[in-house]
């Protein structure tokens, strides 16, 4: 993927600094048009164009990932964030995660120092990612090389999605093979010794078909003493159309992830420990994480009519994943000793999905229907193995002042560490229909119910845990539209985890029989096209989750079912431009939830979700002084967050500021300045329990050279 904007038109707009907001920037030459209005009987030698674009870059209007069918984002009764590759390209992101703080109500779990791990509306998931629709739900990191743009899709979105998306759903739009000309690339280095390198090209072929690849690769370091990260991928694809009404895109990536597992710092006195920010906790010499990607996708798309259509997306995907690591546990009650703890987890997850959508177009006596009939089949094959480190007596124990230590350290299966072979089998049916009553009433009414089946083996007993499950996913929202450029909503859904969890290695004999957790979300919202290419959203939410399983106090051998949590809040976004030659993307959130019931000695009734900040905010904003110079300033802001339930620990608020600075020194040459964390703040960006709390980046900078040839 390429890293590079778009130009815009000459400046003549005056400065918008006085209000406090920064910057945008000059940008390449525009993607070439859509290619569903091309006419290949026009069609000359392949010409790349650089010149002016008057396009959205912050901002799209319609979205696939909701509806499964190409929907304004006006008429979706949902809240959503995207996040496009022009955005991603100028603030100089490489990884998924990074995109979540631009997502207003997405928050960042430290994911172990091992994976993405968003927490939405107060749910924390490992699992609910997903890209071009289909499950991608190993837990890695995922870089930005080949996206086209992040959809953050929030609430209960099982209708769509299947099982999880409860809190809400990541679904990355990959780029592909369009049949046009895409020849653009980058180099970054900075901080850390950030090194970095990205590239895209693409060319058509004939009247109608293409290539396309997208690449990277990357060796850096970072602020934290002896993290190192080395990642590649690459990912052709190729898109062919069979006459006027058939398309076929085929797509394979290899990705490759490598990097030091990092947990993180400890707490002391319910604060995070004041330490240096580079400071290692652990071993950095054998904390090591890697993950490799081998994933094929075949999509075809066919046209009976202008009415009737149908899609079939065909994914296999190949996925290898180790984490080992050394960690810091409890400080003592000096604050001068330490207790470092860890282990060892393979993972070999082999995914085979395939969802085909059929849509009807229809209309009588008034009234518009878009129909969609679907079917999804999938399989999954995961072998896990855990194993925990053994250290020589006493030699865990190191000191605050220098706990980084090379000590010897054996990674051993324990009596009660897992080695699983998993099966899980999805059969799913839904229907969906999207009614137009009129100018100025829409809803959306939509089923799916999943035959969801897990087969569990541990290897170590020979035992073998099954759980199946039939469930029921509604979704139901009404529309009203007083204008053409505002709709309000109001919404209804439903969603299911089973008892498998997340990463399908939970199940035991005491809970593969145990209903899935429940979570129903109840929105309220409204969003408002100010002008074509800017769009406000309101959303006022609440999400309940039910049938988590606790312990019954009057039987310590059995488990019972009990409503577990619940949040609420209210989240604004905005992206966009606010004149020609600014662009904003940002968001508000308010959020609270807490616990609804007992659920363990640490998890009490009345505690506050962990990693749900009440407030948070981001603003990002680019401004082209000229069709040479430009900036941009961005602001994020949380307030005080619990790093887990029991609510002992506090990571303090913070407010950081980033900037950037574009210069263009010709139609195919751009250089780049980001700075990140300007003021030079101290903060914590995230945890993952009491004692593995990731400090954020001092200020930081690098430079990007962004190439069109």
């Amino acid at each position: 993927m390429s890293f590079l904007p778009t130009w815009p038109s000459p400046c003549r707009a005056p400065l918008a600094f006085a209000i406090g907001l920064a910057l945008c920037t000059p940008a390449f030459a525009a993607d070439p048009p859509d290619d569903s209005k091309r006419d290949p009987a026009k069609d000359v030698d392949a010409v790349i164009v650089v010149g002016q674009r008057y396009l959205p870059d912050y901002n799209v209007r319609s979205t696939r990932g909701a509806t499964k069918t190409d929907t304004p984002l006006l008429n979706v009764p949902q809240a959503m964030t995207v996040i496009t590759d022009k955005l991603v390209a100028d603030q100089g992101l490489s990884t998924l995660s990074e995109t979540f703080r631009y997502m207003p109500g997405v928050g960042t779990s430290q994911g172990e120092g091992n994976r993405d791990q968003p927490v939405m509306r107060g749910i924390s998931s490992t699992g609910d990612f997903y890209v071009d629709g289909i499950r991608d739900d190993v837990p890695y990191f995922r870089d930005l090389y080949n996206l086209d743009r992040a959809e953050a899709l929030k609430g209960a979105n099982a209708m769509i999605f299947g099982r999880g998306g409860s809190g809400g759903v990541i679904n990355r739009i990959t780029k592909l093979a369009d049949g046009m000309n895409h020849r653009s690339g980058s180099l970054q280095a900075g901080s850390g010794l950030r090194r970095r390198g990205t590239l895209d090209y693409g060319i058509g072929i004939g009247d109608a078909d293409g290539f396309r690849v997208t690449s990277v690769y990357e060796n850096s370091d970072s602020f934290r003493d002896g993290f190192h990260l080395k990642r590649y991928g690459v990912n052709p694809s190729f898109n062919h159309l069979f006459g006027t009404r058939t398309q076929l895109v085929l797509s394979y990536e290899h990705f490759h992830d490598a990097r030091t597992a990092d947990r993180g710092v400890p707490s002391f006195n319910g604060r995070p420990l004041d330490t240096d920010p580079s400071t290692f906790f652990g071993n950095s010499k054998v904390s090591t994480t890697e993950a490799d990607v081998d994933a094929f996708d075949a999509i075809l798309d066919h046209a009976f009519s202008d009415s009737v259509s149908v899609r079939n997306h065909l994914r296999w995907a190949d996925y290898d994943k180790y984490y080992q690591n050394v960690f810091p546990g409890a400080v003592d009650a000096t604050g001068t000793l330490v207790t470092l703890s860890g282990y060892r987890n393979d993972t070999r997850r082999r995914n085979l999905f395939n969802q085909t959508d059929l849509v009807w177009k229809t209309a009588g006596n008034g009234v518009r229907h878009t129909l969609l009939a679907g079917m999804e089949l999938g399989r999954q094959v995961t072998d896990n193995f855990r194993r925990t480190a053994y250290f020589a007596p006493g030699s865990n124990v190191v000191p605050v002042a220098s706990p980084d230590v090379d000590i010897p350290v054996n990674f051993l299966q324990s009596a009660t560490d897992a080695d699983n072979h998993g099966v899980a089998r999805t059969a799913a049916l839904y229907l969906q229909d999207q009614i137009e009553f009129s100018t100025r009433w829409q809803a959306i009414v939509g089923l799916r119910h999943d035959r969801f089946r897990v087969d569990l083996r541990n290897n170590r007993t020979a035992q073998v845990f099954s759980s199946s499950d039939g469930m029921l996913s509604p979704r139901a929202g009404l529309i009203y539209k007083p204008l053409q450029s505002v709709s309000v909503y109001a919404t209804y859904s439903r969603a299911f985890q089973p008892r498998a969890g997340d990463q399908l290695a939970s199940l035991s004999a005491s809970n593969a029989t145990l209903k899935p957790e429940s979570f129903v979300n109840r929105e309220f919202g409204a969003k408002w096209d100010i002008r074509s290419d800017l769009q406000a959203s309101l959303a006022v939410y609440r999400l309940d989750r039910g049938n988590v399983a606790v312990t019954d106090p009057a039987d310590a051998t059995r488990l019972i079912l009990v409503d577990g949590q619940y949040t609420k809040g209210v989240e604004l976004g905005l992206a966009g431009r606010v004149s020609e030659h600014w662009q904003v993307m940002g968001g508000y959130a308010w959020q609270t939830g807490e616990i609804t019931n007992t659920q363990s000695a640490t998890a009490l009734k009345g505690n506050r979700l962990a990693q749900l900040p009440r407030n948070s905010a981001s603003l990002w904003n680019r401004y082209d002084f000229n069709d040479r110079f430009g900036a941009g300033l961005g602001l994020v802001y949380r307030s005080a967050i619990h790093a887990s339930v029991d609510n002992l620990v506090t990571l303090p608020a913070f407010t950081r500021v980033d900037a950037a600075v574009f210069w263009t020194l010709s139609p195919g040459l751009q250089l780049q300045l980001n700075v990140e964390n300007l003021g030079n703040i101290r903060y914590f960006a995230s945890a993952n329990s009491n004692n593995n709390i990731s400090p954020g980046a001092p200020r930081s900078a690098w430079v990007s050279v962004n190439f069109r040839y």
